[in-house]
């Protein structure tokens, strides 16, 4: 009994003996430690709204546990950047342990002041770390770039926005009935996800595609945020709106591109687009119900849904193109163009829709027809399509009413899509079908101004270059 007990004893003491190695501390300097990155980069970070928060890992790579000594924010409680070390926020730590082959999170953001002497730069710092006699740094940078800052912004009287610094839009903007807002050329306006821009008056926006276009983005322009879809809710254009006009504007990356809703009030459209890109929007990018809406030269890609008209209405597109491809962020599942002359209640309003030298393509195996009409016939319905290249698997039902050749069996060529790095270029191959395949145009430039014949045009927003 008692060899019994020995053994069992003898047994215990060896199983304790890597027990109390793991235990105790590692002290040589030669003990190694692992840090997810030497830099923590924030991109552009607007001057006083912060960042997201940005994280490192430290890790003990060793078999005992390893004490930190000191992590240290260098730029103290003035630095533009906040550390949190696993759990806990301040500017100095000590005696941090780390257990063997285990790790500690930190959490960093950046806050940068306004100053409106400076329009970008670049805020840097370092967090210190200290162990066993070693020391190196983990380096800290963040872009930053000032702006005018609007919160639940109302826009009461006729007011103008220029290009001095960018605007960014927390809560939402509201253009009041009467009031009109207009935009200059090079004005870049950044909304936040809650933030939506809802026009009861006027809005007008006057770019220029050789000095500058009128940016509406998501105010998150760090990777990957920078390229998701559904990132702000929109432009909304409600019953009281009238005598809107947009040029040269890009809009990317909300859930809705522009939404215009009932009947003009004086006779003219409701919402003119002119050179506009609509691009990598969640949902509807061109949304009329019951509304007017002409757009000329425009560029609508990649979108949940590219035009959507219901409850009728008065719209025109000329030299359009309007074109989705399945990609990194939406799946295209929807057809590229619909129009309706009923609304959600099954009640008919009267529709007419000109679509003229325009493209209506898709490239998915899940949609066969990118044109989906839907006609009541108790109200008005009338589609014309002349010289408009688009893709339909089986006839439209019910049919539009196509002027001069329409075509259907052909692909576009555009120049270069690689859908694997999200780089699309839908200007036109030299072996494009879509040259030289227009009807008469009174457009004679295109989206980059270039010109453009008024005779056999070449189909879509771009007019390729000899």
């Amino acid at each position: 009994m008692k060899f019994v007990l020995f053994i069992l004893l003898a047994v215990l003491l060896v199983a304790s003996i890597p027990s109390c190695k793991k235990d105790s501390f590692i002290t040589s300097k030669s003990a190694s430690l692992g840090i997810s990155t030497d830099t923590l980069f924030f991109d552009t970070v607007f001057t006083s709204t912060g960042s997201i928060t940005g994280y490192f890992k430290i890790f003990n790579t060793n078999n005992q546990k390893l004490k930190l000594n000191s992590v240290k924010l260098m730029g103290g409680a003035a630095s533009y950047f906040k550390l949190n070390l696993d759990g806990i926020s301040g500017t100095s730590f000590s005696d941090i342990e780390i257990a063997a082959k285990d790790s500690i999170y930190g959490f960093v953001t950046v806050s940068i002041n306004p100053n409106d002497s400076i329009k970008t730069f670049i805020e840097r710092d370092s967090i210190q770390i200290s162990y066993n006699g070693n020391t190196f740094y983990m380096q800290l940078a963040a872009y930053g770039q000032n702006a005018y800052f609007l919160k639940n912004k109302k826009i009461t009287k006729d007011t103008t926005w220029n290009s001095t610094l960018p605007i960014v839009i927390l809560g939402g903007l509201t253009i009041n009935s009467g009031a009109k807002l207009t935009i200059e050329k090079g004005t870049k306006i950044y909304m936040n996800a809650g933030a939506p821009i809802t026009v009861n008056g006027t809005l007008q926006a006057f770019g220029d595609t050789t000095i500058g276009r009128i940016y509406f983005y998501s105010d998150r322009l760090d990777v990957p945020y920078n390229s998701y879809p559904g990132s702000w809710p929109g432009i909304y254009f409600n019953d009281s709106s009238v005598n809107n006009i947009m040029e040269f504007c890009t809009l990317s990356n909300g859930y809705q591109g522009v939404s215009v809703l009932a009947p003009s009030s004086n006779g003219k459209p409701k919402l003119t687009l002119n050179q506009c890109i609509l691009n990598n929007i969640y949902d509807v990018a061109i949304g009329g119900v019951n509304s007017s809406i002409v757009a000329t030269n425009c560029l609508v890609t990649n979108c949940g849904n590219n035009i959507s008209l219901t409850a009728g209405g008065t719209y025109t597109f000329d030299q359009c193109t309007m074109v989705s491809y399945d990609n990194l962020y939406i799946s295209h599942k929807n057809a590229v163009f619909s129009a309706s002359n009923t609304d959600s209640y099954g009640i008919a309003y009267p529709l007419v829709c000109t679509v003229n030298n325009s493209i209506i393509h898709g490239n998915s195996g899940l949609v066969d027809n990118e044109v989906v009409l839907s006609k009541n016939a108790s109200a008005t319905f009338n589609v014309f399509f002349n010289n408009v290249f688009y893709k339909v698997k089986k006839a439209i039902n019910p049919p539009a009413t196509v002027n001069n050749e329409c075509r259907t069996s052909f692909v576009p060529a555009f120049d270069s899509i690689v859908k694997g790095t999200n780089y699309y270029s839908f200007k036109l191959s030299a072996s494009s079908p879509c040259l030289k395949a227009g009807g008469h145009t009174n457009v004679l430039f295109d989206m980059e101004k270039k010109p453009r014949p008024a005779d056999a045009p070449d189909l879509g927003c771009y007019q390729r270059q000899n």
